[in-house]
Protein backbone atom coordinates (compact mmCIF):
# COMPACT_ATOMS: atom_id res chain seq x y z
CA UNK A 1 0.00 0.00 0.00
CA UNK A 2 1.47 3.42 -0.90
CA UNK A 3 2.64 5.67 1.89
CA UNK A 4 0.81 8.71 0.51
CA UNK A 5 -2.89 8.32 -0.33
CA UNK A 6 -5.45 10.83 -1.51
CA UNK A 7 -8.46 10.83 0.83
CA UNK A 8 -11.45 9.41 -0.96
CA UNK A 9 -15.20 9.24 -0.49
CA UNK A 10 -16.99 6.14 -1.63
CA UNK A 11 -20.16 8.19 -1.94
CA UNK A 12 -18.47 10.32 -4.56
CA UNK A 13 -17.55 7.38 -6.70
CA UNK A 14 -14.00 7.14 -5.35
CA UNK A 15 -13.14 10.74 -6.26
CA UNK A 16 -10.66 12.58 -3.99
CA UNK A 17 -12.15 14.18 -0.88
CA UNK A 18 -11.82 17.93 -0.51
CA UNK A 19 -12.00 17.89 3.29
CA UNK A 20 -11.12 15.39 6.00
CA UNK A 21 -13.06 15.89 9.24
CA UNK A 22 -11.43 14.31 12.30
CA UNK A 23 -14.03 13.57 14.97
CA UNK A 24 -17.60 12.32 14.68
CA UNK A 25 -19.31 14.19 17.50
CA UNK A 26 -22.07 16.69 16.77
CA UNK A 27 -19.57 19.34 15.66
CA UNK A 28 -17.92 16.98 13.16
CA UNK A 29 -21.27 15.78 11.84
CA UNK A 30 -22.58 19.33 11.40
CA UNK A 31 -19.48 20.67 9.66
CA UNK A 32 -19.38 17.59 7.38
CA UNK A 33 -23.05 18.06 6.46
CA UNK A 34 -22.62 21.76 5.68
CA UNK A 35 -19.55 21.12 3.55
CA UNK A 36 -21.24 18.30 1.63
CA UNK A 37 -24.35 20.42 1.04
CA UNK A 38 -22.04 23.11 -0.36
CA UNK A 39 -20.59 20.73 -2.95
CA UNK A 40 -17.44 19.51 -1.20
CA UNK A 41 -16.59 15.83 -0.91
CA UNK A 42 -15.95 14.90 2.70
CA UNK A 43 -14.33 12.04 4.59
CA UNK A 44 -15.21 11.84 8.29
CA UNK A 45 -12.99 9.87 10.68
CA UNK A 46 -14.13 8.76 14.14
CA UNK A 47 -11.85 6.86 16.51
CA UNK A 48 -14.63 5.16 18.51
CA UNK A 49 -17.28 2.69 17.38
CA UNK A 50 -20.15 5.23 17.35
CA UNK A 51 -21.00 8.69 16.11
CA UNK A 52 -22.44 11.55 18.12
CA UNK A 53 -19.85 12.14 20.84
CA UNK A 54 -21.54 13.42 23.99
CA UNK A 55 -24.97 13.09 22.39
CA UNK A 56 -26.00 9.45 22.37
CA UNK A 57 -28.40 6.89 23.79
CA UNK A 58 -28.36 3.83 25.96
CA UNK A 59 -31.02 1.44 27.20
CA UNK A 60 -31.66 1.22 30.94
CA UNK A 61 -34.33 -1.13 32.32
CA UNK A 62 -35.77 -1.42 28.83
CA UNK A 63 -36.06 2.35 28.26
CA UNK A 64 -34.08 4.13 25.52
CA UNK A 65 -32.54 7.20 27.17
CA UNK A 66 -30.09 9.95 26.35
CA UNK A 67 -26.66 8.94 27.60
CA UNK A 68 -25.34 12.51 27.39
CA UNK A 69 -26.89 15.90 26.74
CA UNK A 70 -30.68 15.71 27.15
CA UNK A 71 -31.59 19.37 26.52
CA UNK A 72 -30.37 22.42 24.61
CA UNK A 73 -30.46 26.18 25.10
CA UNK A 74 -33.27 27.94 23.26
CA UNK A 75 -31.47 31.32 23.23
CA UNK A 76 -31.16 32.67 19.70
CA UNK A 77 -33.20 29.83 18.19
CA UNK A 78 -30.05 28.24 16.72
CA UNK A 79 -30.78 24.63 17.64
CA UNK A 80 -34.51 24.84 16.92
CA UNK A 81 -33.82 26.24 13.44
CA UNK A 82 -31.34 23.47 12.72
CA UNK A 83 -33.75 20.79 13.93
CA UNK A 84 -36.33 22.30 11.60
CA UNK A 85 -33.91 21.80 8.67
CA UNK A 86 -33.56 18.17 9.69
CA UNK A 87 -37.33 17.64 9.86
CA UNK A 88 -37.50 17.41 13.64
CA UNK A 89 -39.23 20.70 14.48
CA UNK A 90 -42.53 19.06 15.39
CA UNK A 91 -40.78 17.01 18.07
CA UNK A 92 -39.18 19.91 19.95
CA UNK A 93 -40.64 19.94 23.48
CA UNK A 94 -40.34 22.21 26.51
CA UNK A 95 -39.62 20.88 30.00
CA UNK A 96 -42.13 20.79 32.82
CA UNK A 97 -42.57 24.26 34.29
CA UNK A 98 -41.97 23.34 37.93
CA UNK A 99 -38.30 24.30 37.73
CA UNK A 100 -35.30 23.04 39.68
CA UNK A 101 -34.17 23.30 43.31
CA UNK A 102 -30.79 24.02 44.90
CA UNK A 103 -29.28 21.89 47.69
CA UNK A 104 -27.19 24.12 49.90
CA UNK A 105 -24.01 23.36 51.84
CA UNK A 106 -25.97 23.16 55.09
CA UNK A 107 -28.23 20.45 53.66
CA UNK A 108 -31.27 22.66 53.14
CA UNK A 109 -33.05 22.67 49.77
CA UNK A 110 -34.96 25.52 48.11
CA UNK A 111 -36.64 26.16 44.76
CA UNK A 112 -34.41 28.21 42.49
CA UNK A 113 -35.69 31.78 41.98
CA UNK A 114 -37.55 32.33 38.72
CA UNK A 115 -36.45 35.95 38.17
CA UNK A 116 -32.78 35.21 37.58
CA UNK A 117 -30.35 34.60 34.75
CA UNK A 118 -27.89 31.75 35.35
CA UNK A 119 -28.73 32.18 39.04
CA UNK A 120 -28.05 35.94 39.10
CA UNK A 121 -31.12 37.51 40.73
CA UNK A 122 -33.10 40.11 38.85
CA UNK A 123 -34.98 40.99 42.03
CA UNK A 124 -33.08 40.83 45.32
CA UNK A 125 -36.31 41.27 47.29
CA UNK A 126 -37.91 38.14 45.80
CA UNK A 127 -38.87 35.80 48.67
CA UNK A 128 -37.31 32.86 46.76
CA UNK A 129 -34.01 34.78 46.59
CA UNK A 130 -34.15 35.68 50.29
CA UNK A 131 -34.85 32.06 51.17
CA UNK A 132 -31.65 30.92 49.46
CA UNK A 133 -29.12 33.66 50.26
CA UNK A 134 -30.65 35.05 53.45
CA UNK A 135 -31.49 38.61 54.47
CA UNK A 136 -27.86 39.54 55.15
CA UNK A 137 -26.69 38.11 51.82
CA UNK A 138 -29.41 40.03 49.98
CA UNK A 139 -28.60 43.25 51.85
CA UNK A 140 -24.92 42.96 50.92
CA UNK A 141 -25.84 42.20 47.31
CA UNK A 142 -28.04 45.31 47.17
CA UNK A 143 -25.25 47.51 48.58
CA UNK A 144 -22.70 46.15 46.13
CA UNK A 145 -25.07 46.45 43.18
CA UNK A 146 -25.77 50.07 44.07
CA UNK A 147 -22.15 50.94 43.22
CA UNK A 148 -21.43 52.77 39.95
CA UNK A 149 -21.96 50.47 36.97
CA UNK A 150 -18.28 50.62 36.10
CA UNK A 151 -17.38 48.68 39.25
CA UNK A 152 -16.76 45.09 38.22
CA UNK A 153 -17.69 45.68 34.58
CA UNK A 154 -14.11 45.07 33.50
CA UNK A 155 -13.99 41.65 35.20
CA UNK A 156 -13.82 39.10 32.39
CA UNK A 157 -14.57 35.93 34.37
CA UNK A 158 -17.85 35.06 36.03
CA UNK A 159 -16.64 34.56 39.61
CA UNK A 160 -14.91 37.93 40.14
CA UNK A 161 -17.69 39.67 38.19
CA UNK A 162 -20.44 38.35 40.51
CA UNK A 163 -18.35 38.92 43.65
CA UNK A 164 -17.81 42.57 42.70
CA UNK A 165 -21.49 43.23 41.97
CA UNK A 166 -23.39 40.98 44.40
CA UNK A 167 -21.00 39.18 46.76
CA UNK A 168 -20.15 35.65 47.77
CA UNK A 169 -23.63 34.53 48.85
CA UNK A 170 -25.10 35.08 45.39
CA UNK A 171 -22.05 33.52 43.74
CA UNK A 172 -21.79 30.44 45.96
CA UNK A 173 -25.45 29.68 46.67
CA UNK A 174 -27.09 30.62 43.34
CA UNK A 175 -24.67 31.12 40.46
CA UNK A 176 -22.10 28.38 41.05
CA UNK A 177 -24.62 25.47 41.24
CA UNK A 178 -26.21 26.55 37.94
CA UNK A 179 -23.17 27.68 35.96
CA UNK A 180 -21.03 24.83 37.29
CA UNK A 181 -23.75 22.33 36.45
CA UNK A 182 -24.05 23.58 32.88
CA UNK A 183 -20.38 24.15 32.07
CA UNK A 184 -18.70 21.63 34.43
CA UNK A 185 -16.25 24.30 35.58
CA UNK A 186 -16.14 26.80 38.42
CA UNK A 187 -17.33 30.33 37.54
CA UNK A 188 -13.80 31.60 38.26
CA UNK A 189 -12.67 29.72 35.12
CA UNK A 190 -15.42 30.89 32.75
CA UNK A 191 -15.63 34.01 30.60
CA UNK A 192 -18.65 36.22 31.29
CA UNK A 193 -18.98 37.01 27.59
CA UNK A 194 -19.10 33.32 26.71
CA UNK A 195 -21.51 32.27 29.46
CA UNK A 196 -23.85 35.25 29.03
CA UNK A 197 -23.08 37.39 25.97
CA UNK A 198 -24.11 41.01 26.46
CA UNK A 199 -24.36 40.89 30.26
CA UNK A 200 -21.44 43.26 30.92
CA UNK A 201 -22.74 45.72 28.33
CA UNK A 202 -26.21 45.53 29.89
CA UNK A 203 -24.69 46.35 33.31
CA UNK A 204 -23.15 49.54 31.94
CA UNK A 205 -26.37 50.42 30.13
CA UNK A 206 -28.79 49.69 32.99
CA UNK A 207 -26.67 50.82 35.93
CA UNK A 208 -26.99 47.66 38.05
CA UNK A 209 -26.54 43.93 37.57
CA UNK A 210 -30.09 43.17 38.74
CA UNK A 211 -31.51 45.60 36.18
CA UNK A 212 -29.21 44.13 33.52
CA UNK A 213 -30.58 40.63 34.24
CA UNK A 214 -34.17 41.83 33.96
CA UNK A 215 -33.43 43.65 30.69
CA UNK A 216 -31.88 40.54 29.13
CA UNK A 217 -34.77 38.38 30.32
CA UNK A 218 -37.21 40.86 28.76
CA UNK A 219 -35.41 40.57 25.42
CA UNK A 220 -35.54 36.76 25.47
CA UNK A 221 -38.47 35.02 23.76
CA UNK A 222 -41.22 33.75 26.02
CA UNK A 223 -40.89 30.18 27.19
CA UNK A 224 -38.25 27.99 28.74
CA UNK A 225 -34.51 28.66 28.51
CA UNK A 226 -34.04 25.04 27.43
CA UNK A 227 -35.86 22.54 25.27
CA UNK A 228 -35.45 18.94 24.19
CA UNK A 229 -36.56 16.40 21.62
CA UNK A 230 -39.41 13.97 22.10
CA UNK A 231 -37.65 10.62 22.08
CA UNK A 232 -34.36 12.14 23.23
CA UNK A 233 -31.61 14.38 21.89
CA UNK A 234 -29.92 11.36 20.32
CA UNK A 235 -32.44 11.72 17.49
CA UNK A 236 -30.40 14.71 16.33
CA UNK A 237 -27.46 12.38 15.68
CA UNK A 238 -29.71 9.88 13.89
CA UNK A 239 -30.94 12.64 11.57
CA UNK A 240 -27.43 13.99 10.90
CA UNK A 241 -26.02 10.56 10.08
CA UNK A 242 -28.94 9.80 7.74
CA UNK A 243 -28.38 13.10 5.94
CA UNK A 244 -24.64 12.47 5.61
CA UNK A 245 -25.37 9.08 4.06
CA UNK A 246 -27.78 10.71 1.63
CA UNK A 247 -25.13 13.31 0.72
CA UNK A 248 -22.52 10.63 0.05
CA UNK A 249 -20.18 11.41 2.94
CA UNK A 250 -17.94 8.50 3.88
CA UNK A 251 -17.83 7.93 7.64
CA UNK A 252 -15.15 5.61 9.02
CA UNK A 253 -15.47 4.29 12.57
CA UNK A 254 -12.49 2.96 14.51
CA UNK A 255 -10.22 5.30 12.54
CA UNK A 256 -7.53 6.47 14.98
CA UNK A 257 -5.68 9.55 13.74
CA UNK A 258 -2.05 9.72 14.86
CA UNK A 259 -0.99 12.98 13.17
CA UNK A 260 -2.43 15.78 11.05
CA UNK A 261 -1.57 19.09 9.48
CA UNK A 262 -3.28 21.62 7.23
CA UNK A 263 -3.45 19.27 4.23
CA UNK A 264 -3.06 15.72 5.47
CA UNK A 265 -4.16 13.22 8.12
CA UNK A 266 -2.34 10.06 9.17
CA UNK A 267 -4.75 7.27 10.09
CA UNK A 268 -3.95 3.58 10.54
CA UNK A 269 -0.47 4.16 9.13
CA UNK A 270 -1.73 5.86 5.96
CA UNK A 271 -1.29 9.52 5.15
CA UNK A 272 -4.39 10.94 3.48
CA UNK A 273 -4.05 14.23 1.61
CA UNK A 274 -6.90 16.71 1.24
CA UNK A 275 -7.47 20.37 0.47
CA UNK A 276 -8.48 21.11 4.06
CA UNK A 277 -8.52 19.38 7.44
CA UNK A 278 -11.09 20.06 10.18
CA UNK A 279 -10.37 18.96 13.74
CA UNK A 280 -13.56 18.22 15.70
CA UNK A 281 -12.33 16.53 18.88
CA UNK A 282 -12.29 17.41 22.58
CA UNK A 283 -9.65 19.15 24.62
CA UNK A 284 -7.49 16.20 25.53
CA UNK A 285 -7.39 14.58 22.08
CA UNK A 286 -6.79 17.95 20.45
CA UNK A 287 -3.83 18.69 22.68
CA UNK A 288 -2.33 15.28 21.97
CA UNK A 289 -2.65 15.72 18.20
CA UNK A 290 -1.17 19.20 18.51
CA UNK A 291 1.81 17.71 20.33
CA UNK A 292 1.04 19.66 23.49
CA UNK A 293 1.41 18.09 26.90
CA UNK A 294 -1.46 18.55 29.30
CA UNK A 295 -2.71 17.23 32.58
CA UNK A 296 -5.51 14.68 32.48
CA UNK A 297 -8.82 16.46 31.88
CA UNK A 298 -10.68 14.49 34.54
CA UNK A 299 -14.09 12.91 34.15
CA UNK A 300 -17.74 13.78 34.33
CA UNK A 301 -19.67 10.63 35.28
CA UNK A 302 -23.41 10.40 34.70
CA UNK A 303 -25.33 7.76 36.65
CA UNK A 304 -28.86 6.88 35.52
CA UNK A 305 -31.28 5.14 37.86
CA UNK A 306 -34.67 3.72 36.87
CA UNK A 307 -36.71 3.52 40.07
CA UNK A 308 -40.21 2.37 40.95
CA UNK A 309 -41.05 4.55 43.95
CA UNK A 310 -44.56 6.05 44.33
CA UNK A 311 -43.29 8.76 46.70
CA UNK A 312 -41.52 10.33 43.72
CA UNK A 313 -44.76 10.68 41.74
CA UNK A 314 -45.38 14.21 43.05
CA UNK A 315 -41.99 15.49 41.82
CA UNK A 316 -40.92 16.56 45.33
CA UNK A 317 -37.99 18.68 44.09
CA UNK A 318 -39.33 19.74 40.71
CA UNK A 319 -37.27 18.90 37.64
CA UNK A 320 -34.10 18.29 39.63
CA UNK A 321 -31.60 19.58 42.14
CA UNK A 322 -28.34 21.51 41.76
CA UNK A 323 -25.79 21.19 44.55
CA UNK A 324 -24.00 24.19 46.00
CA UNK A 325 -20.25 23.93 46.77
CA UNK A 326 -19.38 22.65 50.20
CA UNK A 327 -22.28 20.23 50.62
CA UNK A 328 -21.00 17.30 52.68
CA UNK A 329 -24.09 15.08 52.73
CA UNK A 330 -23.96 14.18 49.01
CA UNK A 331 -21.23 13.53 46.46
CA UNK A 332 -23.26 14.37 43.33
CA UNK A 333 -23.09 17.86 41.86
CA UNK A 334 -26.58 17.69 40.34
CA UNK A 335 -29.63 15.46 39.85
CA UNK A 336 -32.20 15.59 37.06
CA UNK A 337 -35.62 14.05 37.71
CA UNK A 338 -35.98 13.26 34.03
CA UNK A 339 -39.49 11.83 34.18
CA UNK A 340 -40.70 15.06 35.79
CA UNK A 341 -38.72 17.27 33.45
CA UNK A 342 -39.95 15.54 30.28
CA UNK A 343 -43.63 14.41 30.22
CA UNK A 344 -43.02 12.28 27.11
CA UNK A 345 -40.48 10.26 29.09
CA UNK A 346 -42.88 9.82 31.99
CA UNK A 347 -45.37 8.29 29.55
CA UNK A 348 -42.67 5.96 28.21
CA UNK A 349 -41.46 4.92 31.67
CA UNK A 350 -44.87 3.59 32.71
CA UNK A 351 -44.92 4.71 36.33
CA UNK A 352 -41.19 4.37 36.92
CA UNK A 353 -38.87 7.32 37.55
CA UNK A 354 -35.69 8.14 35.66
CA UNK A 355 -33.07 9.95 37.73
CA UNK A 356 -29.75 11.23 36.34
CA UNK A 357 -26.95 12.18 38.73
CA UNK A 358 -23.65 13.78 37.70
CA UNK A 359 -20.29 13.45 39.43
CA UNK A 360 -16.93 15.10 38.86
CA UNK A 361 -13.54 13.51 39.39
CA UNK A 362 -11.86 12.89 41.76
CA UNK A 363 -15.15 12.19 43.58
CA UNK A 364 -15.87 9.47 41.02
CA UNK A 365 -13.19 8.04 38.73
CA UNK A 366 -13.01 5.30 36.12
CA UNK A 367 -11.78 2.97 38.84
CA UNK A 368 -14.71 3.54 41.18
CA UNK A 369 -16.34 0.09 41.50
CA UNK A 370 -19.83 -0.29 40.04
CA UNK A 371 -21.32 -1.53 43.31
CA UNK A 372 -19.93 1.45 45.21
CA UNK A 373 -21.12 3.96 42.61
CA UNK A 374 -24.61 2.45 42.46
CA UNK A 375 -24.94 2.63 46.24
CA UNK A 376 -23.65 6.22 46.33
CA UNK A 377 -26.06 7.31 43.59
CA UNK A 378 -29.07 5.76 45.34
CA UNK A 379 -28.11 7.40 48.64
CA UNK A 380 -27.51 10.78 46.97
CA UNK A 381 -30.84 10.61 45.13
CA UNK A 382 -32.66 9.97 48.39
CA UNK A 383 -31.02 12.96 50.09
CA UNK A 384 -31.49 15.33 47.16
CA UNK A 385 -35.13 14.39 46.57
CA UNK A 386 -36.03 14.07 50.25
CA UNK A 387 -37.52 10.59 49.67
CA UNK A 388 -36.15 7.26 50.96
CA UNK A 389 -35.22 4.97 48.07
CA UNK A 390 -35.02 1.25 48.63
CA UNK A 391 -32.15 -0.24 46.57
CA UNK A 392 -34.53 -3.07 45.64
CA UNK A 393 -36.80 -0.47 43.96
CA UNK A 394 -34.03 0.31 41.43
CA UNK A 395 -34.94 -1.69 38.32
CA UNK A 396 -31.89 -0.66 36.30
CA UNK A 397 -28.89 1.64 36.34
CA UNK A 398 -26.01 2.71 34.10
CA UNK A 399 -22.85 4.79 34.23
CA UNK A 400 -21.38 6.89 31.41
CA UNK A 401 -18.17 8.94 31.63
CA UNK A 402 -17.09 11.94 29.55
CA UNK A 403 -13.86 13.93 29.57
CA UNK A 404 -14.31 17.12 31.58
CA UNK A 405 -13.39 20.42 29.91
CA UNK A 406 -9.85 21.52 30.68
CA UNK A 407 -9.52 24.73 32.65
CA UNK A 408 -7.81 27.52 30.72
CA UNK A 409 -6.50 30.99 31.59
CA UNK A 410 -9.04 33.52 30.41
CA UNK A 411 -7.75 36.97 31.31
CA UNK A 412 -7.44 39.66 28.65
CA UNK A 413 -3.66 39.59 29.04
CA UNK A 414 -3.70 35.92 28.05
CA UNK A 415 -6.35 36.15 25.31
CA UNK A 416 -4.26 34.02 22.97
CA UNK A 417 -4.53 31.18 25.50
CA UNK A 418 -8.31 31.34 25.98
CA UNK A 419 -9.00 28.36 23.74
CA UNK A 420 -8.10 25.13 25.56
CA UNK A 421 -6.29 23.93 22.44
CA UNK A 422 -4.14 26.21 20.31
CA UNK A 423 -5.05 25.56 16.66
CA UNK A 424 -2.49 23.84 14.47
CA UNK A 425 -1.33 26.05 11.63
CA UNK A 426 -3.94 25.79 8.88
CA UNK A 427 -6.06 23.15 10.66
CA UNK A 428 -9.63 24.34 11.22
CA UNK A 429 -11.12 23.65 14.67
CA UNK A 430 -14.76 23.12 15.58
CA UNK A 431 -16.52 21.87 18.71
CA UNK A 432 -16.97 22.75 22.34
CA UNK A 433 -13.25 23.28 22.99
CA UNK A 434 -13.36 26.42 20.83
CA UNK A 435 -17.07 27.27 20.56
CA UNK A 436 -18.04 26.78 24.21
CA UNK A 437 -20.28 24.12 25.67
CA UNK A 438 -23.80 23.54 24.45
CA UNK A 439 -25.39 22.52 21.17
CA UNK A 440 -26.26 26.10 20.22
CA UNK A 441 -22.64 27.27 20.34
CA UNK A 442 -21.30 24.11 18.67
CA UNK A 443 -23.80 24.15 15.79
CA UNK A 444 -23.34 27.87 15.09
CA UNK A 445 -19.54 27.69 15.08
CA UNK A 446 -19.45 24.51 12.97
CA UNK A 447 -21.73 26.04 10.34
CA UNK A 448 -19.68 29.23 10.27
CA UNK A 449 -16.47 27.23 9.78
CA UNK A 450 -17.98 25.28 6.89
CA UNK A 451 -19.25 28.48 5.27
CA UNK A 452 -15.79 30.04 5.52
CA UNK A 453 -14.18 27.00 3.92
CA UNK A 454 -16.68 26.94 1.09
CA UNK A 455 -16.34 30.67 0.45
CA UNK A 456 -12.58 30.18 0.38
CA UNK A 457 -12.86 27.78 -2.53
CA UNK A 458 -13.01 24.32 -0.94
CA UNK A 459 -15.01 22.02 -3.19
CA UNK A 460 -15.15 24.43 -6.14
CA UNK A 461 -12.64 22.49 -8.25
CA UNK A 462 -14.65 19.30 -7.91
CA UNK A 463 -17.86 21.19 -8.68
CA UNK A 464 -16.39 22.65 -11.88
CA UNK A 465 -15.12 19.26 -13.06
CA UNK A 466 -18.55 17.54 -12.64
Amino acid sequence: MPDLLRASSTGAGGSPADVVVVGGGVAGLVVARELARGGATVLLLEASDRLGGEVGRHTVAGIDLDSGAESFATRGGTVAAYLDELGLADDVVLPDGRGAWVHEADGQAFPLPRTGLLGIPGDLTDPDVLQVIGVEGAALAERLDAQPAEVGADETTVGPFIRARMGDAVLDRLVTPIVGGVHSRHPDDLLVDRVSPGLRRALLREGSLAAAVLSLRALAPAGSAVAGLRGGNARLVDALVADLERLGVEMRLGAVVSALDASSVTVDGERLVADAVVLAVGDGAGRALAGRASSAPGLITLVTLVVREPALDTGPRGTGVLVAPGALDVRAKALTHATVKWPWLADLAGGRHVLRLSYDSPVVEDGTPDAELRAVAIADAAVLLGVPIDPDAVEGWARVAWDAPLAAPVTDAEEARVAPVAPLDGVHRVGGAVAGRGLAAVIAQSRATAAALLSGGVGQLAARSD
